[in-house]
């Protein structure tokens, strides 16, 4: 396996779009969301009307790599190899001794089909990206609701939860303004969305003017893209990519064989007749890694094209594109910009008046390293009194060096180097740390245990 990752390398070169290309202010973004499913579990499914205040601190339950546990109520924080580091019950915290009694040290039950990343189940749920997230806490305050009310042993509010993100993200929401969500972004663009930085623009610029060919593959509807795309990259957007594929249903595009979900045109925001191949580039909804693999084939004259993928998901993007597709990976991780480790140059860039312009809204920095669940990348193990600590890494962080070429905070952290730029894989020597771009988290060197963990 060679050891190097290089851009000029990949003949395509592929983005997501959301928290990829285009990037959220996230603490607006994430009382948006909440706000969203909690006035529609409140008003349409008679919930408890105290899940629509949250007090400003709360979005730090929110973090990244937390696995719920639907019948029991639980969220969860895993090892690597499966055990439990730090568990709630709702939002309340367990001691390592309640974790010890009812999880054990042992692999947890579902952990077998969750590392699969096996489609989610009715029993459990991972979160896993800045959509999700805000829904974690609205669920373990749900949780924290019925167990005052009912006292319930056993919880059933899953569907409610499902029918709620239906009701905000179905193809319909946008032009129908049904929901919170859509219309509150469309009269509010500036409040949620971050323009992208010029020097991602021009590097985007640049990789087309040296050949490559750019995709974007992107869940959201063709209505929604464009809305971000236009705010994000501005009115010319579409000149930046060769193919662009909405709806795509991730991780679905990846598994999915042209016969489950073939590829659609678009007239009007809405799909047309389902297509037998894809012929040529344009712009498409639904469809399949295999027929995109082979028009690219075709354009690039190659047997085997080389494509590399940006996304900030492992579920949705990086695990079914590495897995399935064999494309090189490249995660984005925000979390590597809470790290002390690294300063976003965009800090000192940005105009005074335009820094404060949402802080009003008091819930603190993008929530990124989380009080109550800690570091991301690193744990120590429960234990009892005395006993000496041992330090782990989490599930979250060795599926980014298993499943990822390389890891990087954002676009703009590597939009001004050469494409030539050799970048060091994860895997040229199994090192948990060799593929963070531009520095490993802090929690992951040596000697800086006692910091991440307090």
């Amino acid at each position: 396996m060679q050891q190097h990752f290089s851009l000029a390398e990949c003949d395509v070169v592929g983005f997501d779009l959301d928290h990829t290309l285009c990037r959220y202010h996230l603490p607006q973004s994430a009382r948006l969301i909440y706000d969203s499913f909690a006035q529609y579990l409140v008003t349409e499914k008679g919930y408890d009307e105290d899940l629509l205040t949250l007090a400003p601190d709360s979005l730090d339950f929110c973090c990244k790599g937390l696995v719920l546990d639907i019948e029991e109520g639980n969220f969860l924080k895993l090892a690597e190899d499966g055990t439990v580091l730090r568990a709630s019950h709702g939002t309340k915290s367990m001691t390592f001794e309640e974790i010890l009694e009812i999880y054990g040290r042992k692999e947890w039950k579902h952990f077998n089909t969750v590392s699969g990343m096996v489609s989610r189940t009715a029993k459990y749920y991972l979160y896993d990206n800045y959509f999700d997230l805000p829904g974690a806490l609205l669920c373990a305050r749900v949780v924290d609701s019925l167990d005052q009310h009912n006292g319930q042993k056993k919880y059933d509010f899953w569907k409610d939860m499902v029918a709620a993100i239906q009701h905000n993200y179905k193809i319909s929401a946008f032009k129908e303004n049904c929901g919170m969500y859509f219309p509150e972004v469309k009269n509010h663009p500036d409040k949620y969305l971050q323009r992208c930085p010029e020097s991602v623009k021009k590097w985007l610029k640049q990789l087309k003017n040296a050949g490559k060919i750019l995709l974007l593959i992107t869940s959201s509807h063709s209505d929604y893209c464009r809305l971000l795309c236009e705010h994000v990259l501005g009115n010319d957007f579409e000149e930046y990519f060769d193919i662009l594929i909405t709806n795509a249903l991730k991780p679905g595009f990846f598994s999915h064989t042209p016969n489950q979900r073939p590829f659609r045109t678009l007239e009007n925001d809405e799909e047309q007749e389902a297509l037998l191949s894809l012929d040529k580039p344009g712009w498409y909804s639904q469809g399949n890694a295999i027929q995109l693999y082979d028009l690219l084939k075709k354009m690039t004259g190659k047997l085997d094209p080389k494509v590399v993928y940006f996304g900030d998901s492992m579920h949705s993007d990086i695990f079914p594109a590495h897995h399935y597709s064999n494309w090189e990976t490249v995660f984005i991780l925000e979390e590597l910009l809470g790290d002390k480790g690294i300063v976003p140059a965009k800090a000192e860039s940005e105009p005074l008046e335009k820094k404060g312009k949402y802080e009003g809204d008091q819930l603190k920095v993008p929530y990124f390293v989380s009080k109550q669940w800690g570091s991301f990348f690193v744990d120590r193990l429960p234990s009892l009194e005395n006993a000496e600590e041992t330090l782990v890494h989490t599930w979250s962080c060795k599926c980014i060096s298993t499943y990822s070429t390389i890891a990087i905070p954002s676009l703009e952290a590597i939009a001004d180097l050469p494409l030539d730029y050799r970048f060091t894989r994860f895997s040229s020597n199994s090192s948990a740390t060799a593929g963070y771009y531009p520095s490993p988290p802090r929690a992951l060197l040596p000697n800086e245990d006692s910091v991440m963990m307090k």
